[in-house]
């Protein structure tokens, strides 16, 4: 990521702008600053970290906005109006051919609003796609069908991203999420067919698993009346794991094969065919219909007693049976606010936040949390604490 080191830095009272890059304020922890800012419409924070004989600046990983280029500028800015002797720069500006609009590659709250306006006649949702040929294939055998793609490795997402615009494919939604974030985002009774190929089996650790038993209730959950899940995979014990995940849904129809043929295979289920492994299916389809999810919260804050929160602060965890709290890291801004740093929600997709805490008020920095059960609960617990003290 974009950065540069200085020897100094010199002392200018905020705010302060640049070449339209605004720097609002900063809060401070012992040798770490945060910088709030505005670029190109993006609102974030830079780091600011005395390391010795040198500063790094950066931009904060937790407010990054995926505009690379709002970034660059305001590391630019920072540069140019706060560091001396520069030791070295890895911020240069260029345009992206890409920097004006992401077709593709979208964020959570994104889409939900593409699918409220959905006007496709089926949505199928691809979890891990990789090298994208299965995804590809089934947008262009579907071209009335909603394709959405969840991949964490966020090189993959870019390279499908690049073949979907050469090949002129706009059925396509992609996401660098985990999947089991996404899945809790998702309408009940919304989606055709889900698909899952080859997942990492993680042997020796089941925890980090795309399967498990929440998983094949989400799964039934969001499919619609007639909808299919499909695992396709070369572990036998992953395969058999998933069939046990779904036999204890309380009614449950499945289907398995053994080396199926397929018109359209991943560069690795070629290599392991080159090897003799075998390929394994399991089909899970959903006859009937799934209730909403009801979720209501406006992730609000009672007003606060500041002083009181400070002199208690301490970096804890919290541990209940579905969510967790974890007190990271507390900010001090010159007024005397502070910026609380916390992870919360569920131990598998959990979310971080920055709350902001002045005298008069508390509220989440640059955006609430997502409408998940984990994270309703999880806050009204922060909300608890934050109101009786007991941090």
């Amino acid at each position: 990521m974009p950065n540069f080191l200085a020897k100094n830095l010199k002392d200018i009272k905020l705010p302060v702008s640049l070449d339209g890059v605004e720097f609002i304020w900063e809060a401070i922890n012992g040798d770490e600053k945060l910088v709030y800012t505005k670029a190109l419409d993006c609102e974030f924070c830079l780091v600011v970290k005395n390391s010795g004989d040198k500063y790094v600046i950066k931009c904060d990983k937790l407010s990054r906005p995926a505009n690379l280029k709002a970034i660059q500028k305001a590391l630019i800015a920072y540069k140019d109006l706060f560091a001396t002797d520069v030791i070295s720069q890895a911020i240069a500006l260029k345009e992206s051919k890409n920097s004006s609009y992401n077709q593709y590659i979208i964020s959570s709250d994104e889409l939900l609003s593409r699918l409220d306006g959905c006007e496709y006649k089926s949505i199928f949702v691809e979890i891990g796609f990789g090298s994208g040929r299965h995804l590809l294939y089934q947008a262009k055998e579907n071209p009335n069908t909603l394709i959405i793609g969840i991949e964490v490795y966020k090189p993959a997402c870019m390279q499908v991203e690049n073949l979907a615009r050469i090949n002129g494919l706009n059925n396509i939604l992609l996401l660098n999420l985990d999947a089991r974030l996404v899945m809790s985002l998702l309408k009940s009774n919304s989606i055709d067919r889900l698909f899952l190929h080859f997942p990492v089996p993680w042997t020796k650790s089941k925890m980090r698993r795309v399967v498990s038993e929440q998983f094949a209730m989400e799964t039934k959950r969001i499919l619609k009346d007639g909808g299919k899940f499909e695992l396709r995979s070369d572990d036998r014990e992953y395969s058999d794991y998933t069939i046990s995940c779904f036999m204890d849904l309380q009614i449950s129809n499945i289907q398995i094969y053994k080396n199926r043929f397929l018109e359209i295979s991943s560069k690795y289920e070629d290599r392991w065919i080159r090897q003799n492994k075998d390929i394994y299916d399991v089909i899970y389809s959903f006859y009937g219909s799934s209730d909403e999810l009801n979720l209501e919260c406006e992730f609000e804050f009672d007003r606060p007693n500041l002083e009181q929160i400070k002199s208690n602060f301490t970096n804890k965890t919290i541990k209940n049976s579905d969510h967790f709290i974890h007190l990271e890291r507390i900010y001090t801004l010159c007024d005397g606010s502070i910026l609380l740093r916390v992870a919360f929600g569920s131990f598998y997709r959990p979310e971080h936040r920055y709350l902001i805490i002045t005298k008069d008020s508390i509220s989440y920095l640059f955006k609430k949390p997502l409408l998940t059960i984990e994270n309703i609960k999880a806050h009204k617990n922060l909300e608890d604490m934050l109101r009786c003290v007991t941090l």
